[in-house]
């Protein structure tokens, strides 16, 4: 965080979506340092809210009821979602999000809008994308995340809503949904693990076409970026995009081969090829951190092998547990797996 940041504790955050994946290590990062944590989703919190059909009205009186001096947007739609519910999800919830902040009296309320590499599209081989870049994505995720993201700085722009997107590389660690592959491989050697331990034969892993480099983050990273967003000065942040990354393209397939490596197991790896080819695969994505740094003093400080332990906790077994960690890290100057 920045010498200049305001003090985190005491401070009421608001966390949409505070019961998924990034909205758990978003809420935890914000409670370790003594802020007031409001988690808002569908059910099984203390603030229940359907935010796909609450009205602009709905929204503002849940934030105000909350005396929220921060509203973090973890919610949206990206997994075994089509088309038009990651539109609803990710584009037209951000816009009436924006007219219940509008609503509010007193100072501005700092909105933290989780964006995603996923709006560049691809990036130029050995390159590193920087938020200049003109956004080109090749997804329904990614054309609606952008929508959102656009809405925002529309937003600080014309109506002065004290607004920040961060755009993040794809997030791993623990929690991880199935959807995403890192769920769903770390998914996949939770049940190896179990067989393996009943004596039966480990199933091959299937997925599909690995040719492809991502920019990873951390989730306590990402968790950490977000607090540095919500507490540098308004005039270094509204209105800005800043990427969150680690600023490394890691290949996916060498990253499966080390989650298999990681979890102790041996288990067969079948790349099969997608019918019809996909035509939206991107096949380099690196982003460029520096922003981060200069406006809200962050960069990532996790080793990724830290993120897929966390990831593969729940695959280990007392029968099989996972080798030893310096038996087994990389070389921590490399950080890749």
């Amino acid at each position: 965080m920045r010498p200049d940041a305001r003090p985190v504790a005491g401070l009421s955050v608001v966390v949409l979506g505070g019961t998924g994946f990034l909205g758990r290590h978003i809420g935890r990062a914000f409670t370790a340092l003594g802020a007031r944590v409001h988690q808002v989703s569908r059910t099984g919190t203390a603030l229940s809210l359907d935010l796909l059909t609450a009205t602009p009205a709905q929204i503002t009186e849940l934030i105000r009821s909350t005396d929220a001096e921060v509203v973090v947007n973890a919610a949206g739609r990206a997994w075994r979602a089509d088309e038009e519910q990651m539109t609803a999800g990710n584009a037209v919830l951000v816009e009436r999000l924006i007219a219940a902040l509008d609503r509010l009296p007193g100072p501005p309320v700092r909105l933290v809008q989780l964006g995603s590499v996923h709006e560049y599209g691809a990036g130029a081989a050995g390159m590193a994308t920087g938020e200049e870049h003109p956004p080109a994505p090749v997804t329904p995720y990614g054309r609606t995340k952008l929508a959102g993201t656009r809405a925002v700085l529309g937003a600080a722009r014309d109506l002065g809503t004290d607004g920040v997107v961060l755009r993040l590389a794809n997030v791993i660690g623990a929690g991880a949904p199935e959807g995403s592959l890192f769920g769903r491989v770390a998914a996949h050697l939770g049940a190896a693990a179990r067989a393996h331990a009943r004596g039966e034969q480990v199933a091959d892993l299937r997925l599909p076409p690995l040719q492809v480099a991502r920019d990873l983050v951390d989730a306590g990273d990402a968790a950490a970026a977000v607090v540095s967003a919500a507490t540098a000065p308004t005039a270094a942040v509204t209105g800005q995009v800043i990427n969150v990354g680690r600023g490394e393209a890691v290949p996916m397939r060498a990253l499966v081969d080390r989650m298999i490596t990681l979890s102790g197991l041996r288990v067969p790896v079948t790349e099969e090829p997608r019918r019809p080819p996909s035509r939206t695969d991107v096949a380099w994505q690196r982003l460029d951190i520096t922003r981060a740094e200069r406006l809200l003093g962050w960069r990532p400080c996790r080793h990724l092998d830290d993120s897929l332990r966390a990831l593969l906790q729940p695959a280990a077994s007392p029968e099989h547990p996972p080798p030893d960690a310096a038996a087994n890290a990389p070389d921590r100057k490399e950080e890749s797996p």
